[in-house]
Protein backbone atom coordinates (compact mmCIF):
# COMPACT_ATOMS: atom_id res chain seq x y z
CA UNK A 1 0.00 0.00 0.00
CA UNK A 2 0.96 3.87 -0.60
CA UNK A 3 0.78 6.79 2.41
CA UNK A 4 0.87 10.23 -0.06
CA UNK A 5 2.41 12.47 2.45
CA UNK A 6 5.25 12.53 5.22
CA UNK A 7 3.99 14.05 7.90
CA UNK A 8 2.77 13.12 11.38
CA UNK A 9 -0.68 11.99 10.18
CA UNK A 10 1.21 10.06 7.21
CA UNK A 11 3.85 8.39 9.45
CA UNK A 12 1.48 7.14 12.53
CA UNK A 13 -0.45 5.77 9.16
CA UNK A 14 2.47 3.94 7.80
CA UNK A 15 3.79 2.75 11.11
CA UNK A 16 -0.04 1.34 11.76
CA UNK A 17 -0.05 -0.36 8.11
CA UNK A 18 3.08 -1.92 8.52
CA UNK A 19 1.75 -3.46 11.99
CA UNK A 20 -1.22 -4.68 10.22
CA UNK A 21 1.33 -6.93 7.95
CA UNK A 22 1.31 -4.24 4.83
CA UNK A 23 4.02 -3.64 2.52
CA UNK A 24 4.39 0.17 2.78
CA UNK A 25 5.53 3.37 0.62
CA UNK A 26 5.65 6.71 1.64
CA UNK A 27 5.58 9.20 -1.11
CA UNK A 28 7.19 12.84 0.05
CA UNK A 29 6.52 15.68 -2.16
CA UNK A 30 9.17 17.70 -0.84
CA UNK A 31 12.71 17.36 -0.79
CA UNK A 32 14.86 15.79 2.37
CA UNK A 33 16.16 18.89 3.62
CA UNK A 34 11.83 20.46 3.58
CA UNK A 35 10.28 17.02 4.65
CA UNK A 36 7.97 16.65 7.43
CA UNK A 37 5.26 18.69 6.06
CA UNK A 38 3.07 21.12 8.51
CA UNK A 39 4.11 18.41 11.75
CA UNK A 40 7.77 19.87 11.12
CA UNK A 41 6.46 23.78 12.24
CA UNK A 42 4.42 22.66 14.68
CA UNK A 43 5.58 23.76 18.50
CA UNK A 44 4.44 20.48 19.14
CA UNK A 45 1.38 20.74 21.59
CA UNK A 46 -0.79 17.45 21.66
CA UNK A 47 -3.81 17.79 23.21
CA UNK A 48 -5.53 14.38 24.76
CA UNK A 49 -7.65 12.84 27.57
CA UNK A 50 -6.27 12.16 30.69
CA UNK A 51 -8.12 11.61 34.30
CA UNK A 52 -4.36 12.55 36.24
CA UNK A 53 -0.76 12.39 36.88
CA UNK A 54 -0.77 8.51 36.82
CA UNK A 55 -1.72 8.73 33.15
CA UNK A 56 0.51 11.46 32.41
CA UNK A 57 2.99 9.41 34.49
CA UNK A 58 2.36 6.10 32.34
CA UNK A 59 3.66 8.47 28.79
CA UNK A 60 5.72 10.23 30.23
CA UNK A 61 7.84 7.85 32.44
CA UNK A 62 10.68 10.10 32.91
CA UNK A 63 8.69 12.80 35.64
CA UNK A 64 10.27 12.66 38.64
CA UNK A 65 8.48 13.04 42.30
CA UNK A 66 9.61 16.38 42.33
CA UNK A 67 8.40 17.65 39.15
CA UNK A 68 5.01 16.11 40.13
CA UNK A 69 4.93 18.00 43.42
CA UNK A 70 5.66 21.05 42.31
CA UNK A 71 3.06 20.68 39.80
CA UNK A 72 -1.27 20.84 39.44
CA UNK A 73 -1.67 18.90 36.10
CA UNK A 74 -5.38 18.89 36.97
CA UNK A 75 -7.18 16.40 34.90
CA UNK A 76 -8.80 16.61 31.44
CA UNK A 77 -11.44 14.10 31.04
CA UNK A 78 -13.03 12.31 27.85
CA UNK A 79 -16.22 14.53 28.88
CA UNK A 80 -13.82 17.98 29.22
CA UNK A 81 -12.35 17.20 25.39
CA UNK A 82 -15.51 16.70 23.69
CA UNK A 83 -17.15 19.45 25.38
CA UNK A 84 -14.65 21.39 24.17
CA UNK A 85 -14.70 20.08 20.54
CA UNK A 86 -18.75 20.85 20.31
CA UNK A 87 -18.11 24.29 22.30
CA UNK A 88 -15.36 25.72 20.08
CA UNK A 89 -16.81 24.75 16.80
CA UNK A 90 -20.12 25.87 17.75
CA UNK A 91 -21.74 22.31 17.79
CA UNK A 92 -20.70 21.70 14.06
CA UNK A 93 -17.95 19.19 14.33
CA UNK A 94 -18.77 15.89 13.23
CA UNK A 95 -20.19 13.79 16.48
CA UNK A 96 -18.78 10.75 15.35
CA UNK A 97 -15.50 12.18 14.67
CA UNK A 98 -14.92 13.77 17.66
CA UNK A 99 -15.78 10.31 19.46
CA UNK A 100 -13.59 8.95 17.54
CA UNK A 101 -10.70 11.75 18.76
CA UNK A 102 -11.40 11.54 22.11
CA UNK A 103 -11.85 8.09 22.81
CA UNK A 104 -8.71 7.08 21.36
CA UNK A 105 -6.36 9.93 21.95
CA UNK A 106 -4.35 8.57 24.97
CA UNK A 107 -4.33 5.44 23.62
CA UNK A 108 -2.80 6.84 20.67
CA UNK A 109 -0.41 8.15 22.34
CA UNK A 110 0.79 5.82 24.15
CA UNK A 111 1.48 3.81 20.89
CA UNK A 112 3.43 6.77 19.30
CA UNK A 113 5.59 6.36 22.68
CA UNK A 114 5.80 2.79 21.82
CA UNK A 115 7.24 3.53 18.46
CA UNK A 116 10.21 6.52 20.06
CA UNK A 117 8.12 9.42 19.99
CA UNK A 118 8.91 11.61 23.27
CA UNK A 119 6.73 13.69 25.38
CA UNK A 120 7.28 16.36 28.05
CA UNK A 121 4.97 18.52 29.58
CA UNK A 122 4.69 22.46 28.38
CA UNK A 123 5.63 24.04 31.15
CA UNK A 124 7.11 26.99 29.60
CA UNK A 125 3.68 27.67 27.71
CA UNK A 126 1.04 26.23 29.62
CA UNK A 127 1.54 26.94 32.71
CA UNK A 128 1.64 29.93 35.14
CA UNK A 129 3.67 29.89 38.67
CA UNK A 130 1.12 30.65 41.57
CA UNK A 131 2.50 30.34 45.17
CA UNK A 132 5.44 28.32 44.21
CA UNK A 133 3.57 25.62 42.10
CA UNK A 134 3.23 25.47 38.44
CA UNK A 135 -0.83 25.35 37.34
CA UNK A 136 -1.15 24.25 33.88
CA UNK A 137 -4.50 25.94 32.17
CA UNK A 138 -6.86 25.20 29.07
CA UNK A 139 -6.92 21.64 28.67
CA UNK A 140 -3.67 21.24 26.99
CA UNK A 141 -0.32 19.78 28.86
CA UNK A 142 2.12 17.96 26.59
CA UNK A 143 4.07 18.39 24.03
CA UNK A 144 6.35 16.35 21.86
CA UNK A 145 10.06 16.62 23.02
CA UNK A 146 11.95 19.01 20.63
CA UNK A 147 8.40 20.32 18.98
CA UNK A 148 7.47 19.38 15.75
CA UNK A 149 10.94 19.13 14.67
CA UNK A 150 11.35 16.18 17.05
CA UNK A 151 8.19 14.61 16.66
CA UNK A 152 9.30 14.42 12.55
CA UNK A 153 12.57 13.04 13.68
CA UNK A 154 11.14 10.39 15.84
CA UNK A 155 8.60 9.03 13.26
CA UNK A 156 10.99 8.91 10.59
CA UNK A 157 13.51 6.87 12.99
CA UNK A 158 10.62 4.73 13.50
CA UNK A 159 9.75 3.97 9.76
CA UNK A 160 13.75 3.48 9.50
CA UNK A 161 13.42 0.90 12.23
CA UNK A 162 10.33 -0.88 10.23
CA UNK A 163 12.37 -0.50 7.00
CA UNK A 164 9.38 0.97 5.32
CA UNK A 165 10.55 2.61 2.31
CA UNK A 166 9.49 6.68 2.06
CA UNK A 167 10.59 8.50 -1.45
CA UNK A 168 11.61 12.13 -1.44
CA UNK A 169 10.78 15.12 -4.17
CA UNK A 170 7.85 12.26 -5.11
CA UNK A 171 4.67 13.78 -5.60
CA UNK A 172 1.22 12.28 -6.06
CA UNK A 173 -0.77 13.33 -9.51
CA UNK A 174 -3.52 10.94 -9.73
CA UNK A 175 -5.49 8.09 -7.93
CA UNK A 176 -5.31 4.68 -10.74
CA UNK A 177 -8.53 3.18 -10.63
CA UNK A 178 -10.19 0.11 -11.61
CA UNK A 179 -13.04 -0.73 -13.79
CA UNK A 180 -15.43 -0.91 -10.36
CA UNK A 181 -13.76 2.44 -9.38
CA UNK A 182 -11.74 1.03 -6.60
CA UNK A 183 -7.99 2.74 -5.89
CA UNK A 184 -5.34 0.35 -7.55
CA UNK A 185 -2.64 2.76 -7.41
CA UNK A 186 -0.92 5.73 -7.75
CA UNK A 187 0.72 8.27 -10.64
CA UNK A 188 3.29 9.38 -9.38
CA UNK A 189 5.83 12.54 -10.78
CA UNK A 190 9.25 11.79 -9.29
CA UNK A 191 13.06 13.46 -10.25
CA UNK A 192 11.56 14.80 -13.15
CA UNK A 193 9.52 11.33 -14.69
CA UNK A 194 5.77 10.12 -14.20
CA UNK A 195 5.64 6.87 -13.15
CA UNK A 196 2.43 4.42 -11.96
CA UNK A 197 2.72 2.94 -8.46
CA UNK A 198 0.58 0.13 -8.20
CA UNK A 199 -0.88 -1.18 -4.75
CA UNK A 200 -3.73 -2.61 -2.69
CA UNK A 201 -4.68 0.49 -0.96
CA UNK A 202 -4.02 4.04 -1.09
CA UNK A 203 -4.01 6.54 2.48
CA UNK A 204 -3.91 10.40 1.59
CA UNK A 205 -1.84 12.10 4.24
CA UNK A 206 -0.98 15.20 2.24
CA UNK A 207 -1.99 18.18 4.06
CA UNK A 208 -5.08 21.23 3.45
CA UNK A 209 -4.56 23.21 0.49
CA UNK A 210 -3.17 26.34 2.59
CA UNK A 211 -0.22 27.35 0.25
CA UNK A 212 -2.27 27.41 -2.70
CA UNK A 213 -3.12 30.91 -3.00
CA UNK A 214 -6.05 30.13 -5.67
CA UNK A 215 -7.82 28.01 -3.72
CA UNK A 216 -7.52 30.24 -0.63
CA UNK A 217 -9.17 32.59 -2.86
CA UNK A 218 -11.53 30.47 -3.95
CA UNK A 219 -13.26 28.97 -1.21
CA UNK A 220 -11.89 30.70 2.11
CA UNK A 221 -12.81 34.36 0.23
CA UNK A 222 -11.25 37.62 -1.49
CA UNK A 223 -8.04 38.65 0.79
CA UNK A 224 -6.94 35.77 2.04
CA UNK A 225 -4.76 35.50 -0.96
CA UNK A 226 -2.96 38.18 0.86
CA UNK A 227 -2.10 35.67 4.52
CA UNK A 228 1.29 34.21 5.26
CA UNK A 229 1.66 30.74 5.37
CA UNK A 230 3.30 29.65 8.76
CA UNK A 231 4.11 25.82 7.96
CA UNK A 232 5.23 23.92 4.37
CA UNK A 233 4.59 25.09 0.95
CA UNK A 234 3.98 22.00 -0.61
CA UNK A 235 0.11 22.00 1.05
CA UNK A 236 -1.47 22.68 -2.08
CA UNK A 237 -4.59 20.46 -1.82
CA UNK A 238 -2.93 18.07 -3.91
CA UNK A 239 -4.36 14.79 -2.04
CA UNK A 240 -7.65 16.16 -1.71
CA UNK A 241 -7.83 17.02 -5.62
CA UNK A 242 -6.72 13.56 -6.18
CA UNK A 243 -9.66 12.34 -4.58
CA UNK A 244 -12.12 14.15 -5.88
CA UNK A 245 -11.60 13.54 -9.45
CA UNK A 246 -12.99 10.09 -8.60
CA UNK A 247 -15.47 11.14 -7.00
CA UNK A 248 -15.07 11.33 -3.62
CA UNK A 249 -17.36 14.12 -1.40
CA UNK A 250 -16.08 17.44 -0.03
CA UNK A 251 -16.81 17.43 2.96
CA UNK A 252 -16.02 20.07 6.26
CA UNK A 253 -15.86 23.76 6.63
CA UNK A 254 -14.39 24.88 3.47
CA UNK A 255 -14.53 28.35 4.05
CA UNK A 256 -12.84 27.75 7.37
CA UNK A 257 -9.29 27.74 8.47
CA UNK A 258 -6.54 27.70 11.29
CA UNK A 259 -4.88 31.33 11.04
CA UNK A 260 -3.63 33.19 14.08
CA UNK A 261 -1.62 36.16 14.72
CA UNK A 262 1.83 35.99 12.91
CA UNK A 263 5.00 38.59 12.49
CA UNK A 264 3.78 41.21 9.67
CA UNK A 265 7.50 40.91 8.17
CA UNK A 266 7.74 36.78 8.14
CA UNK A 267 8.12 35.26 5.03
CA UNK A 268 5.32 33.95 2.42
CA UNK A 269 5.54 30.61 3.53
CA UNK A 270 7.23 28.83 7.19
CA UNK A 271 11.13 28.68 7.44
CA UNK A 272 12.41 26.19 9.50
CA UNK A 273 15.27 27.83 10.86
CA UNK A 274 12.36 29.87 13.06
CA UNK A 275 9.56 27.39 13.10
CA UNK A 276 6.54 28.51 15.76
CA UNK A 277 8.67 31.70 16.69
CA UNK A 278 6.72 34.00 14.16
CA UNK A 279 3.27 33.52 16.38
CA UNK A 280 2.63 36.19 19.04
CA UNK A 281 -0.40 34.45 21.29
CA UNK A 282 0.61 36.29 24.44
CA UNK A 283 -2.56 39.00 22.97
CA UNK A 284 -4.59 37.79 25.69
CA UNK A 285 -2.45 40.16 28.16
CA UNK A 286 -2.34 42.78 25.98
CA UNK A 287 -4.79 45.12 23.87
CA UNK A 288 -4.52 44.75 20.03
CA UNK A 289 -5.50 48.04 17.84
CA UNK A 290 -5.82 47.97 14.25
CA UNK A 291 -4.87 51.16 11.68
CA UNK A 292 -7.55 53.17 12.92
CA UNK A 293 -6.25 52.71 16.44
CA UNK A 294 -9.63 50.92 17.23
CA UNK A 295 -10.21 47.55 19.08
CA UNK A 296 -11.98 44.74 17.00
CA UNK A 297 -11.59 41.39 19.18
CA UNK A 298 -12.16 40.50 23.05
CA UNK A 299 -8.42 39.97 23.94
CA UNK A 300 -9.86 38.09 27.15
CA UNK A 301 -12.77 36.03 25.26
CA UNK A 302 -11.20 32.94 26.61
CA UNK A 303 -8.11 30.95 27.22
CA UNK A 304 -5.24 31.14 24.11
CA UNK A 305 -5.79 27.82 22.84
CA UNK A 306 -9.40 28.73 22.31
CA UNK A 307 -9.36 32.10 20.46
CA UNK A 308 -5.93 32.15 18.76
CA UNK A 309 -6.88 29.68 15.79
CA UNK A 310 -9.90 32.26 14.81
CA UNK A 311 -8.32 35.62 15.06
CA UNK A 312 -6.09 35.87 12.63
CA UNK A 313 -9.38 35.98 10.43
CA UNK A 314 -9.50 38.70 12.19
CA UNK A 315 -6.46 40.50 11.63
CA UNK A 316 -7.18 39.71 8.02
CA UNK A 317 -10.10 41.76 7.97
CA UNK A 318 -8.62 44.86 9.66
CA UNK A 319 -7.58 48.12 6.87
CA UNK A 320 -4.00 46.61 5.71
CA UNK A 321 -4.42 42.79 7.37
CA UNK A 322 -2.51 44.00 9.77
CA UNK A 323 -2.71 45.12 13.81
CA UNK A 324 -0.42 45.99 16.80
CA UNK A 325 -0.46 43.90 20.17
CA UNK A 326 -0.09 46.59 22.98
CA UNK A 327 1.55 46.04 26.54
CA UNK A 328 2.88 47.56 29.59
CA UNK A 329 5.59 46.50 32.23
CA UNK A 330 2.89 44.92 34.35
CA UNK A 331 1.92 41.70 31.79
CA UNK A 332 5.24 42.07 29.83
CA UNK A 333 6.61 38.82 31.96
CA UNK A 334 4.09 36.95 30.57
CA UNK A 335 4.98 36.88 27.02
CA UNK A 336 5.97 33.89 25.30
CA UNK A 337 9.04 33.36 24.05
CA UNK A 338 8.13 34.15 20.82
CA UNK A 339 7.97 37.78 21.67
CA UNK A 340 12.00 37.88 21.76
CA UNK A 341 13.31 36.24 18.95
CA UNK A 342 15.53 38.40 17.08
CA UNK A 343 12.74 38.27 13.88
CA UNK A 344 10.05 40.55 15.44
CA UNK A 345 8.39 43.59 13.75
CA UNK A 346 8.36 45.57 17.13
CA UNK A 347 8.51 49.40 18.90
CA UNK A 348 9.07 50.00 22.77
CA UNK A 349 8.73 53.70 23.84
CA UNK A 350 8.75 55.08 27.60
CA UNK A 351 5.35 56.98 27.10
CA UNK A 352 1.92 55.97 25.57
CA UNK A 353 2.30 59.03 23.52
CA UNK A 354 5.48 58.16 21.74
CA UNK A 355 4.37 54.30 20.99
CA UNK A 356 1.33 55.33 19.55
CA UNK A 357 3.38 57.52 17.47
CA UNK A 358 6.08 54.95 16.44
CA UNK A 359 3.07 52.28 15.44
CA UNK A 360 3.94 52.50 11.85
CA UNK A 361 0.36 52.96 10.13
CA UNK A 362 -1.85 53.76 13.31
CA UNK A 363 -3.87 56.83 13.62
CA UNK A 364 -2.14 57.98 16.46
CA UNK A 365 -5.03 60.25 17.78
CA UNK A 366 -7.25 57.46 17.72
CA UNK A 367 -5.21 54.96 19.57
CA UNK A 368 -4.68 57.13 22.30
CA UNK A 369 -8.43 57.98 22.75
CA UNK A 370 -8.94 53.73 23.06
CA UNK A 371 -6.52 53.08 25.19
CA UNK A 372 -7.38 55.99 27.18
CA UNK A 373 -10.74 54.57 27.18
CA UNK A 374 -9.80 51.18 28.01
CA UNK A 375 -8.32 52.18 30.89
CA UNK A 376 -11.06 53.86 32.78
CA UNK A 377 -13.33 51.03 31.84
CA UNK A 378 -11.00 48.11 33.77
CA UNK A 379 -12.94 47.46 36.68
CA UNK A 380 -10.07 47.22 39.17
CA UNK A 381 -11.91 45.47 41.96
CA UNK A 382 -11.34 41.82 40.46
CA UNK A 383 -7.84 40.72 40.94
CA UNK A 384 -5.79 39.66 37.94
CA UNK A 385 -4.84 35.40 37.41
CA UNK A 386 -3.66 34.33 34.44
CA UNK A 387 -4.77 30.93 35.21
CA UNK A 388 -8.11 31.21 35.11
CA UNK A 389 -10.64 33.21 33.33
CA UNK A 390 -10.55 36.16 35.97
CA UNK A 391 -13.65 37.94 35.04
CA UNK A 392 -11.39 40.99 35.55
CA UNK A 393 -12.72 42.86 32.97
CA UNK A 394 -14.09 45.80 31.26
CA UNK A 395 -17.65 47.51 31.05
CA UNK A 396 -19.13 49.53 28.21
CA UNK A 397 -16.33 49.63 25.86
CA UNK A 398 -17.35 48.00 21.69
CA UNK A 399 -16.14 44.96 22.42
CA UNK A 400 -15.41 44.75 26.18
CA UNK A 401 -12.08 42.83 27.67
CA UNK A 402 -14.01 40.02 29.34
CA UNK A 403 -10.84 38.60 31.47
CA UNK A 404 -7.15 39.68 32.38
CA UNK A 405 -7.94 43.40 31.27
CA UNK A 406 -5.08 45.60 32.98
CA UNK A 407 -4.96 48.98 32.32
CA UNK A 408 -2.16 50.14 29.63
CA UNK A 409 -0.52 52.51 32.00
CA UNK A 410 3.11 51.30 33.41
CA UNK A 411 6.01 52.37 31.46
CA UNK A 412 8.33 51.08 29.57
CA UNK A 413 5.56 50.29 26.66
CA UNK A 414 5.90 47.85 23.72
CA UNK A 415 3.45 46.78 20.44
CA UNK A 416 4.27 43.80 17.70
CA UNK A 417 2.83 44.46 14.80
CA UNK A 418 1.07 40.99 13.32
CA UNK A 419 -0.43 40.26 10.33
CA UNK A 420 -2.58 36.61 9.26
CA UNK A 421 -0.66 33.36 9.54
CA UNK A 422 -2.61 30.34 7.96
CA UNK A 423 -1.99 26.71 9.61
CA UNK A 424 -4.19 24.70 7.69
CA UNK A 425 -7.69 24.67 5.84
CA UNK A 426 -11.04 22.96 7.42
CA UNK A 427 -12.55 21.89 4.29
CA UNK A 428 -11.47 18.06 3.00
CA UNK A 429 -12.53 14.57 2.26
CA UNK A 430 -15.28 12.89 4.26
CA UNK A 431 -14.24 9.25 5.84
CA UNK A 432 -16.37 6.44 7.73
CA UNK A 433 -15.64 4.84 11.13
CA UNK A 434 -13.03 2.72 9.24
CA UNK A 435 -10.89 5.95 7.67
CA UNK A 436 -12.29 5.05 4.83
CA UNK A 437 -12.95 8.20 2.00
CA UNK A 438 -16.71 8.55 0.89
CA UNK A 439 -18.27 9.40 -2.74
CA UNK A 440 -20.68 11.82 -3.31
CA UNK A 441 -23.23 8.67 -3.06
CA UNK A 442 -22.07 8.20 0.68
CA UNK A 443 -20.72 4.87 -0.40
CA UNK A 444 -16.82 3.97 0.50
CA UNK A 445 -14.27 4.33 -2.16
CA UNK A 446 -12.37 0.73 -2.27
CA UNK A 447 -8.77 0.90 -1.34
CA UNK A 448 -8.44 4.86 -0.79
CA UNK A 449 -8.53 6.33 3.04
CA UNK A 450 -7.32 9.53 4.68
CA UNK A 451 -6.06 11.58 7.57
CA UNK A 452 -4.57 14.71 9.06
CA UNK A 453 -5.29 18.07 7.48
CA UNK A 454 -7.29 16.76 4.37
CA UNK A 455 -10.10 15.05 6.00
CA UNK A 456 -13.08 17.54 7.21
CA UNK A 457 -15.59 17.74 9.49
CA UNK A 458 -14.03 18.07 12.68
CA UNK A 459 -13.01 21.76 12.81
CA UNK A 460 -15.47 24.59 11.60
CA UNK A 461 -14.47 28.31 12.67
CA UNK A 462 -11.90 27.30 15.31
CA UNK A 463 -10.28 24.48 17.32
CA UNK A 464 -8.65 23.53 20.37
CA UNK A 465 -5.03 24.43 20.44
CA UNK A 466 -3.34 21.19 20.14
CA UNK A 467 -6.29 18.32 18.63
CA UNK A 468 -4.84 19.15 14.87
CA UNK A 469 -1.30 16.86 16.01
CA UNK A 470 -3.90 14.83 17.95
CA UNK A 471 -6.40 13.93 14.98
CA UNK A 472 -3.57 14.02 12.88
CA UNK A 473 -2.07 10.44 14.64
CA UNK A 474 -5.75 9.11 15.67
CA UNK A 475 -6.93 9.12 12.41
CA UNK A 476 -3.04 8.10 10.43
CA UNK A 477 -3.14 4.95 13.09
CA UNK A 478 -6.96 4.17 12.05
CA UNK A 479 -6.62 5.12 8.75
CA UNK A 480 -3.55 3.07 8.29
CA UNK A 481 -4.73 0.24 9.86
CA UNK A 482 -7.86 -0.16 8.20
CA UNK A 483 -5.74 0.36 4.99
CA UNK A 484 -3.70 -2.59 6.15
CA UNK A 485 -6.57 -5.16 6.41
CA UNK A 486 -7.49 -4.49 3.21
CA UNK A 487 -4.46 -4.57 1.39
CA UNK A 488 -3.83 -7.60 3.43
CA UNK A 489 -7.21 -9.21 2.76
Amino acid sequence: MVVVGAGNAAMCAALAAHEGGARVLVLERAPEAEAGGNSRFTAGAIRFAYDGVDDLRALMPDLTDAEVEMTDFGTYTEEQFYADLGRITDYRCDPELADTLVTRSKDTLMWMASHGVRFAPIWGRQAFKVDGRFTFWGGLTVESVGGGEGLVESLRAALDRNRIDLWHEAAGRSLLTDDSGAVRGVRVRRSGRVIDVECSAVVLAAGGFQANAEWRTRYLGPGWDLAKVRGTRFNTGDGIAMALDIGAMPYGNWSGAHAVAWDYNAPEFGDLAVGDGFQKHSYPFAIVLNQDGRRFVDEGADFRNYTYARYGREILAQPGHSAWQVFDASTEHLQRDEYRIRQVTKVTADSIEELCARMEDVHTEGALATISEFNAAVDRSVPFDPNVLDGRRTRGLGPDKTNWAMPIETPPFSAFRVTCGLTFTFGGLRIDETGCVIDTDLRPITGLYAAGELVGGLFYGNYPGGSGLSAGAVFGQLAGSSAAAHATG
